[in-house]
């Protein structure tokens, strides 16, 4: 997994409920294939959720996303769950102060909680095969 990648995958367990909802799934079924990895994802996961940083980060536009993503985690009670999932894996995580600035990027999360139009779909979708 590159960095972007990794960046991504800590945004969806930081931001996107059922990114973490498999986490956890898996979790229970001990299916997880990195344990490592996963570690590692839930810390920074953890991490995009402290204090945004002053200077250093990519743009006002990343920044503002990250604000309301933040904003819309805290109705999920995610910072909550990550932490206990830490502790349930016996590792311990003091995350720092700020969110580093280089995490502070433009990313786009999947749709959640919202129908869609059939009409936006391709139109592969509907034809018979």
């Amino acid at each position: 997994m590159n960095a972007r990648d990794k960046l991504q995958a800590a945004y969806e367990i930081a931001f996107f409920p059922p990114r973490i909802h498999r986490i956890w799934s898996d979790m229970r079924r001990n299916s997880n294939r990195n344990p490592e990895d996963l570690i590692d994802l839930l810390k920074m996961a953890l991490t995009l959720h402290q204090a945004l940083p002053e200077y250093g980060y990519a743009s006002h536009r990343a920044l503002k996303r990250l604000a309301i993503y933040q904003a819309n985690a805290r109705l999920f009670g995610t910072v909550s769950f990550l932490r206990n999932i830490l502790s349930y894996l016996k590792e311990p995580f003091h995350p720092p102060a700020t969110v580093p600035p280089q995490w502070v990027r433009d990313i786009g999360l999947p749709e959640f909680g919202r129908k869609r139009d059939v009409r936006s779909y391709p139109r592969e979708y509907f034809e018979s095969t």
